[in-house]
């Protein structure tokens, strides 16, 4: 099996993974998936999609995650691996859409507007 690349997004985190036949090995940004995110609820968002089509420990992942924050991070690399899943073999597509693991994300943080304190905030209005 060849090498698959797929890419996956959460609001400014930007993640790629390179996913190939193994026995399970996660690494992110050169360290080990414990290390990187040290929460057990971050793992587990990230290992959703393999036991969602029960291929947990079959596919050796290399990820680069940049940007945002961990949680971010997170859930990008589940939307990177739920489509390299996808491509893998297309009857995960059913199972996965419908978890939602296949729908980016699109939200992100709204700008700063001139005359505001943040993006809807007003300054503080003294009557006297």
């Amino acid at each position: 099996m060849q090498v698959i690349n797929t890419v996956g997004r959460r609001k400014t985190a930007v993640a790629r993974i390179y996913m190939k036949q193994g026995k399970g090995d996660i690494t992110v940004n050169g360290q080990e998936l414990q290390k990187y995110f040290p929460t057990e609820v971050l793992q587990i968002i990230l290992n959703q999609p393999f036991h969602l089509v029960e291929q947990g420990g079959q596919f050796d992942v290399k990820v680069n995650v940049k940007g945002g924050g961990i949680a971010g991070q997170a859930e990008a690399v589940r939307l990177a691996i739920s489509r390299a899943l996808v491509e893998v073999d297309a009857e995960h597509r059913p199972p996965l859409k419908k978890e939602g693991f296949l729908t980016r994300d699109s939200r992100m943080v709204e700008r700063k507007k001139y005359g505001r304190r943040k993006a809807r905030r007003r300054f503080q209005f003294s009557k006297r």
